[in-house]
């Protein structure tokens, strides 16, 4: 990308920002750990540009990729999304339950949240509780909705 084209990027990133993000922290990015790789000091830069904004940061499918622990110290990380191929065997598998309980200890420990990805099932749900994750998503939460059904919901919600 073009410097200049890449700092318009990051003006219109920052100018979005600024419009959701309110006395919270709202917006959350995920990021796989594949596009850290690739250049690890910008990656740095502007995740860092992004933590300043109040841009929560999430590694996506984590334990597929790379799994740099360094990454979790050098980024600004606030989520760490466990991937759901833990998660799926995950009342059976005493190796994938071993797996995701070090996941979460770890995370805790750094003061991270933690989301289990691919969550469908009761079994499921209960175990990653039992491990102390308190974040999930799946089709056991519920299917994906198209974006009017939300706007549509939440104007529901909205004072009158």
């Amino acid at each position: 990308m073009r410097p200049h084209v890449q700092r318009l990027e990051q003006v219109r990133l920052a100018g979005a920002v600024r419009t959701v993000q309110q006395d919270d922290a709202r917006l959350e990015l995920e990021l796989t750990e594949g596009m850290l790789m690739h250049n690890v000091e910008e990656a740095a830069h502007i995740l860092g540009r992004l933590d300043e904004i109040g841009v929560r940061l999430a590694i996506d499918d984590f334990g597929t990729g790379y799994s740099s622990l360094s990454y979790l110290k050098r980024f600004p990380i606030h989520t760490l999304k466990i991937d759901r191929s833990f998660v799926r065997d995950i009342s059976t598998d005493p190796d994938d339950a071993a797996i995701v309980t070090a996941i979460v200890a770890m995370a805790r420990s750094l003061n991270l949240r933690v989301t289990a990805e691919g969550v469908e099932t009761e079994a499921q749900r209960r175990a990653l509780v039992e491990m102390g994750c308190t974040f999930g998503q799946g089709y056991f939460f519920g299917r994906p909705q198209a974006a009017s059904h939300w706007s549509q919901s939440l104007k529901l919600l909205a004072p009158a």
